[in-house]
């Protein structure tokens, strides 16, 4: 009983804060409650609705629409009971497993509701400049890689400019000292 009044205390508490944010702060016009005023709108509808007979049959049958919107009223109509039945009954092997998992899930509990995990918000900023850091590192690699590899082409292309100019030069030399040996032999 006690849990009751105590419920119907804070329902009473939500509806007056509820009027607070509809009505506003200032209570100039007298005070003004909710409840009266969705009286008024329902009066008014209804006087409109007398008068108009679309408006009637609209009225009759919103309940049929409340029904027909109601997620469950697909899975009422479409699947019957027994065949319900038949779904959990082909599940039962699996239920146990799940219901293990579900309970391990419970368990590790806390660690979700710790700390550490609580300051992931917090530590979102952070996280971004890292980011950020991480992403103007990658393109200086990318432009230190680049100037590497035209540097090493550089080197390539020195390198073999060189060693094609000294097999010339060996070939020179080498046929300089040819001529030069057959010169004495001659004389």
């Amino acid at each position: 009983m006690a849990a009751r009044a105590v419920e119907l205390k804070r329902l009473q508490w939500r509806l007056e804060d509820l009027e607070q944010r509809v009505v506003g702060g200032d209570r100039a016009c007298g005070p003004r409650k909710v409840a009266d005023e969705l009286v008024k709108v329902q009066v008014t509808l209804s006087n409109i609705a007398g008068k108009r007979e679309r408006i009637k049959i609209l009225f009759k049958k919103i309940e049929d629409v409340i029904k027909y919107l109601d997620p469950q009223y697909i899975d009422r109509m479409a699947v019957p009971d027994a065949m319900k039945l038949q779904f959990i009954l082909a599940e039962e092997q699996v239920i146990p497993s799940r219901a293990a998992l579900l309970e391990q899930v419970k368990n590790l509990q806390p660690i979700l509701d710790s700390a550490s995990i609580q300051a992931v918000p917090d530590h979102a900023a952070k996280l971004q400049r890292l980011s950020q850091i991480h992403i103007q590192q990658q393109e200086q690699r990318h432009d230190l890689t680049d100037a590497v590899k035209a540097l090493l082409e550089d080197y390539n292309k020195t390198t073999l400019l060189l060693s094609k100019q000294f097999v010339q030069w060996n070939e020179i030399l080498t046929r300089l000292e040819m001529a030069k040996e057959v010169k004495p032999v001659a004389e």
